[in-house]
């Protein structure tokens, strides 16, 4: 599937907004507040089903989501009730100029037009507010990981992030980095979940994913490292940036 294909079938997220919820991590804590620089006002783009929105919220800020997929967006609602929900995108965001000390993507920057959603970071940011982007990306440098890497498929967010390609437009100047390694423990039908929460996998026809989901099921039955389990260490890097606006 070329970058293009998987960007088209990114918006059928919400056809798997159950497998999203069941399947994808949260985000470290402290990696959070990193992000979003002490902000009480936060709008959290391309939210999905409310991952990263949850630990905003938890942190006691008020949250406004920003979601275009529907089917995410009504799942938001149920998972974070706290939050506000808005249907938009992020190069047309449904908010006031200067409303927010932060603007946050979970997953989503690579979605983005980049030029257009950093012009509209500026324009709903406070002076000094921060734009920030988080990704969580399994750690394949552990062979099991990687293997399961070669039955899903990797995706143009892990290739971005991995190459340190990760760009923003005008107004903003240079990202900060960080990186916080962690392992996640998950059942196997949460790991199945994962996977059927990915773009690549949502795209395929029914009998093409239930084939990637076997072949899901059958590396963790036979690999040495997880054979035999009900539970795995899912290990992750979760890489942060952060830029402010001018």
């Amino acid at each position: 599937m070329t970058d293009r294909e998987e960007a088209l079938a990114g918006h059928r997220f919400g056809d798997a907004a159950d497998a999203y919820v069941a399947g994808r991590p949260e985000y470290p804590a402290a990696l959070v507040e990193w992000l979003v620089r002490g902000a009480s006002d936060v709008a959290d783009v391309g939210a999905g089903t409310g991952k990263l929105t949850a630990a905003l919220v938890r942190g006691g800020r008020r949250v406004t989501a920003v979601e275009p997929d529907a089917g995410m967006l009504a799942a938001l609602r149920r998972e974070v009730p706290e939050a506000g929900a808005l249907q938009g995108a992020g190069e047309a965001l449904p908010l006031p100029d200067a409303s927010v000390d932060a603007v946050v993507y979970g997953q989503a920057w690579h979605w983005v037009d980049v030029p257009s959603a950093s012009a509209e970071a500026a324009r709903v940011l406070r002076p000094g507010g921060a734009l920030g982007l988080i990704w969580n990306v399994r750690d394949s440098s552990v062979d099991w990981v990687a293997r399961l890497g070669d039955v899903i498929h990797g995706s143009a967010a892990e290739r971005l992030v991995e190459s340190d390609a990760v760009v923003v437009g005008e107004p903003f100047g240079p990202l900060e980095r960080e990186d916080v390694r962690w392992v996640r423990p998950m059942t196997v039908d949460a790991l199945v979940a994962m996977a059927a929460s990915r773009s690549y996998v949502i795209a395929l026809s029914p009998q093409e994913r239930a084939g990637v989901l076997d072949g899901v099921r059958e590396l963790i039955a036979t690999h040495p490292a997880t054979a035999g389990r009900k539970r795995v260490d899912l290990p992750y890097v979760t890489s942060a940036f952060r830029t402010l606006r001018p």
